[in-house]
């Protein structure tokens, strides 16, 4: 049995530099096979994963060995934090590790959105010239409202600087004189920041309190221009109420990355049919060819500590 289970894919360099000391098994299609994982972990004392490995009490309880958890990106809601830390398993997240990736996507579906002339493909094969529909608009001396200002939001609001953005945000887990708030606004009241900010972008945990933070009644609260972005987590967008906005015209786009049901299937995409002016990719705002790199080698650097802290 190895020592090291590895549920999801993760960049083979690092993988080779956790096998030059640890036993390995390598599988990215276990996160498809769940019932497999259990057998596969009853000796081992570390388990990396992605997001789609749903790391329960039940999974850990198959592995009374796991010292380790490795998360190949941040977000957490996949594992249960309470049940790793009654059994002493560190989880090790890839902290900042991706967080150009996310932030580059955010700003080049801004740019489409706002832009809006990036479709026109076809049309011109065709033999159309629509000049005058495609003409669109700048992101220069619009306003982006970060939702959360964490590691990620940082980075976008660092760029969105760089084009002539104004930035907002709202993150009342920042305390008010903390020093990256510079050149910042400070915004207590979602609805606020809702209504006055021309592009959106989320960046906070999906918890209770989050979900569905951006409802019908948020999202009418925005301006009917306004671009709505989510790398963060589904769930925390409703996403009829999205759509519904998008079709009234009340709503200038969106782009979306995460979504409440993953992966999405014919049932659960149909939601999003026929919708104008709306990016859908396939949760990959943090992956990168880089970011898988940097990512990989963090988390296994991660899991070779904690497995070698007591020799």
């Amino acid at each position: 049995m190895a020592d090291v289970v590895i549920t999801e894919f993760m960049d083979e360099a690092a993988v080779d530099l956790i096998r030059a000391r640890h036993s390995v098994h390598h599988d990215p299609a276990l996160a498809d096979r769940q019932d497999d994982i259990p057998g596969l972990i009853a000796d081992a004392r570390a388990l990396i994963v992605r997001n789609r490995t749903q790391v329960t009490d039940a999974l850990l309880a198959a592995g009374p060995k796991l010292e380790a958890v490795g998360r190949l990106g941040v977000g957490l809601d996949n594992i249960d934090m309470a049940a790793c830390k009654a059994r002493n398993v560190t989880v090790f997240p890839a902290t900042g590790a991706n967080a150009i990736a996310v932030a580059e996507y955010v700003i080049a579906t801004a740019l489409v959105l706002v832009r809006g002339a990036y479709r026109s493909s076809e049309r011109l094969v065709g033999g159309e010239f629509p000049r005058a529909e495609f003409t669109g608009g700048e992101l220069y001396g619009r306003r982006l409202g970060l939702v959360g200002f964490g590691g990620i939001a940082r980075e976008v609001a660092f760029r969105a600087r760089a084009l002539g953005m104004t930035i907002s945000a709202y993150d009342p887990f920042v305390a008010a004189d903390d020093p990256v708030w510079e050149g910042v606004e400070r915004v207590d009241d979602i609805d606020r920041l809702a209504a006055d900010s021309d592009v959106i972008s989320l960046h906070v945990p999906l918890t209770d309190a989050t979900r569905n933070l951006f409802g019908a009644k948020t999202i009418a609260a925005m301006k009917d221009r306004a671009i709505l972005i989510n790398t963060a987590r589904g769930g925390i967008i409703d996403e009829p109420a999205l759509v519904a906005a998008l079709k009234a015209g009340t709503l200038g786009g969106a782009a979306i990355d995460v979504f409440a049901s993953e992966p999405l299937n014919a049932e659960t995409g149909a939601t999003f049919a026929d919708c104008p002016n709306l990016i859908l990719t396939p949760h990959i705002g943090g992956l990168t060819d880089e970011a898988n790199e940097r990512v990989s080698h963090l988390t296994a650097e991660n899991v070779l500590k904690a497995l070698e802290a007591g020799r």
